[in-house]
């Protein structure tokens, strides 16, 4: 068995033993494949052994692996901080975005998705440890953004998307992720009519803490391909999003 195969097996297993700790269908729970700075080959043998959803940070080097790789049925998935002059391509080019943070942002996607595309789907970023060098909403917007981006057309809400500051113990990210599902749950409440099912969270470290509290997406990039060879200068799209692995 080669190294990636290994690793997925490997992961999946982890997913699934969270799962049956927790009482919960492994179904249920989607493996996102971080394929950020991944080569197009890497990601086309991935998706050979059974991964079907990759997340990308950077629009230009997304694009470049979409169109080597147009000939798979690839689902494809923004993780990256969202700038205004590339909302086009992303409203273009991929199937869901986890990191919308703005309503301004919102609405440039959804005025920017060719209308014969399905609606992008969408999560809210929720900066739950309240980080400088994060991006996202705070806790107590999330509310009235769902309000203010429901009916737009183009887009579909479904859920949120978080990053709990990676140098807590434990228990303080177990409790930033019960904190997000249960905002969730309020958001459900207040808006029965949207599909909102999804909670985006959980990566290498701590996919195990995301799936007790009620991840149905965990974001994992080091696990699977190893890890990253960083370029020795910064990427022209550089986020303030770490850690998304």
């Amino acid at each position: 068995m080669n190294n990636l195969e290994h690793n997925i097996t490997k992961v999946r297993a982890r997913i699934q033993y969270a799962a049956s700790q927790n009482q919960r269908n492994y179904e249920n729970i989607h493996l996102l494949a971080v394929s950020k700075t991944q080569s197009a080959e890497s990601v086309r043998h991935a998706w050979l052994l059974g991964l079907s959803h990759f997340g990308e940070n950077y629009v230009q080097e997304a694009l470049e692996k979409q169109k080597a790789l147009k000939d798979l049925a690839i689902i494809w998935h923004f993780i990256g901080h969202i700038q205004s002059n590339k909302t086009a391509a992303i409203a273009s080019h991929f199937d869901w975005v986890h990191t919308l943070d703005s309503e301004k942002v919102a609405t440039r996607l959804s005025n920017q998705r060719p209308r014969s595309l399905r609606p992008i789907q969408c999560c809210l970023q929720i900066n739950i440890n309240n980080e400088n060098t994060k991006s996202g909403i705070g806790i107590e917007r999330c509310e009235a953004m769902a309000s203010a981006i429901k009916d737009l057309p183009g887009i579909n809400l479904r859920g949120l998307m978080v990053i709990p500051d990676p140098a807590q113990p434990d228990n303080q990210l177990q409790y930033s992720f019960e904190k997000t599902r249960d905002t969730l749950t309020h958001l459900q409440s207040r808006f029965p009519d949207l599909q909102l099912d999804t909670l985006s969270m959980g990566m290498s470290r701590d996919m195990e803490l995301a799936i007790a509290a009620g991840s149905t997406i965990v974001r994992v990039g080091t696990d699977i391909f190893g890890p990253r060879v960083h370029a020795s200068r910064p990427h022209p799209e550089t986020t303030d999003n770490r850690g998304l692995l």
